[in-house]
């Protein structure tokens, strides 16, 4: 079975109800329109591949305006659907709920409609559900709304604001993008428009990439101590080959020689783990000490 994306799974969720209040519908659906396909005198067209958001359009628009769409798809096919109106008379009609009566194209946004704080995040859920993506959490942190209006991109960067977020802009291929990178502002963001569980989806994988960032640091310190040890452990081998060979060895003190014979026995241990083996045991420096004093002895029979 084909894994959701994480945006079809936000988009699921804010699917799931339709606003309660008759101000928040008009406005979600004014979100809708201003970041739709086309939205103008002669068309309407709303295209998605999104199966919940193909769902809830012909009942929210219905609920809103008590409108059909005039064309509409089988939400049995995969791929794109495109919701149209081009009758007229809907149009005007839509265009004068938003007192856009006199608009020949609706490129702004009135205010007016989007008085109470509910509206505001109506309106963004609107925009983010025709024309928002957002990137699986797991890969990197990215959110974005695009609209080729550049006056309502601008005006709904005020509005993000006034409800206390600070997007960053880009124009791309002719959209202006309202974007956000950091993960906190987009946790808040999807919580603002109603997906609390994707919202804590994002939070789970932080928590997730933090612990697995501290398991690969503290894998990489320890593979490093290892390699240190490693190369440590075969510098003291060859010089306790050397001193064996010349017979200097044997003319050691016995503290010396039992500190060879520990490295020869056991050439993966670490000098803290040497040091529990001497009889009696003795602390890490003095077995430091002892090493580095068999060091100095064969490289001064080498001499």
């Amino acid at each position: 079975m084909h894994k959701m994306s994480f945006a079809a799974e936000v988009r699921e969720e804010l699917c799931r109800n339709i606003p309660e209040k008759r101000c928040c519908r008009m406005a979600e659906c004014y979100g809708i329109l201003l970041y739709c396909n086309t939205f103008s005198r002669d068309e309407i067209k709303i295209i998605t591949e999104n199966r919940s958001f193909a769902e809830l359009l012909p009942r929210l628009f219905y609920k809103t305006f008590g409108l059909d769409f005039d064309q509409f798809p089988s939400l049995e096919q995969p791929g794109k659907m495109n919701f149209i109106i081009d009758d007229p008379d809907k149009i005007d009609y839509i265009f004068s709920v938003y007192g856009q009566e006199h608009q020949s194209v609706a490129h702004y946004v009135n205010f007016s409609v989007l008085e109470e704080d509910c509206c505001r995040q109506s309106f963004i859920r609107g925009a983010f559900l025709a024309g928002g993506s957002v990137t699986d959490p797991d890969k990197r942190y990215h959110l974005e709304l695009a609209t080729t209006h550049l006056k309502v991109s601008s005006e709904t960067c005020s509005i993000l604001q006034e409800l206390g977020f600070e997007p960053k802009t880009i124009l791309r291929g002719g959209s202006s993008i309202l974007y956000f990178k950091q993960s906190e502002m987009i946790v808040d963001l999807l919580a603002t428009m109603g997906s609390h569980v994707s919202a804590m989806k994002i939070i789970e994988a932080k928590v997730e990439k933090g612990l697995r960032n501290d398991v690969n640091r503290r894998c990489n310190c320890d593979a490093a101590n290892l390699t240190k040890t490693v190369d440590a452990s075969i510098h003291q081998l060859s010089a306790i080959a050397h001193l064996r060979e010349t017979g200097l060895l044997e003319q050691l003190p016995a503290k010396l020689q039992e500190a060879a014979r520990l490295r020869e026995e056991n050439p993966e241990a670490s000098l803290a783990e040497l040091s529990a083996m001497a009889d009696p045991p003795l602390s890490k420096p003095a077995m430091s000490h002892r090493m580095k004093k068999l060091i100095e002895i064969s490289m001064e029979g080498q001499g």
